[in-house]
């Protein structure tokens, strides 16, 4: 473990779950050490199997279960260029907003007991939103079209796409919901992995 100091030029890769985090001294379960906050920015520094070496802001380390870390999207390969091939991101923005707001609505009638579990699941099938904000620069997931957007507030480029034109996502259902079920409405649509696109620079046009 490392004495806490500021840690120099820290960049977060990964953030604590919302459940936070037990912690350990060394990779070994009889040396624990104070458990990590909720959505606390982390940078993995190793692993070691399922630990996963980390480092806090302030410099203080520790090791974690690294397979429950969430990792976060990491800036584009622009070199510093301007992006090309841009969108305004109103449009999509509104659209991120409207399905937000449409689950919140949900999720606002279930804790009420205005609505049942069942009807909640079904009230929800088909929305899918992705926002992530990190100062000026943002990352919207674009559901017709099934690709990631990258914008810096003014302007969206294409981050990342799923492969195929038009595939469409995955319906996800815990493997023991899908068995007890039948099967039911849940079903699986086999897509390739999401691909990350290098955004061209100015001379490309």
């Amino acid at each position: 473990m490392t004495s806490p100091g500021p840690a120099a030029d820290f960049r977060p890769t990964h953030i604590v779950p919302q459940d936070g985090l037990p912690a350990w001294e060394t990779p070994d379960l009889s040396r624990p050490t104070v458990p990590l906050d909720a959505f606390l920015p982390v940078r993995l520094l190793s692993r070691r199997g399922e630990w996963g070496e980390i480092l806090c802001a302030n410099g203080w380390s520790a090791w974690v279960d690294g397979r429950l870390l969430l990792a976060v999207p990491q800036p584009p390969p622009t070199g510093g260029r301007p992006l090309t091939r841009v969108e305004d991101p109103q449009p999509l923005l509104a659209r991120c907003t409207e399905e937000l707001e449409r689950y919140r609505r949900a999720v606002t009638d279930l804790a009420a007991g205005r609505t049942d579990p069942e009807s909640f699941r079904r009230s929800l099938r088909g929305v899918r939103v992705g926002v992530v904000v990190d100062g000026e620069s943002v990352w919207l997931y674009d559901e017709t079209a099934g690709r990631w957007m990258y914008g810096d507030g003014s302007r969206l480029a294409t981050y990342a796409v799923v492969a195929g034109p038009g595939a469409q996502p995955a319906a996800q259902a815990p493997p023991e919901e899908a068995d007890t079920e039948g099967g039911g409405d849940v079903r699986e649509v086999p897509h390739e992995p999401t691909k990350i696109v290098e955004l061209p620079g100015p001379e490309a046009g």
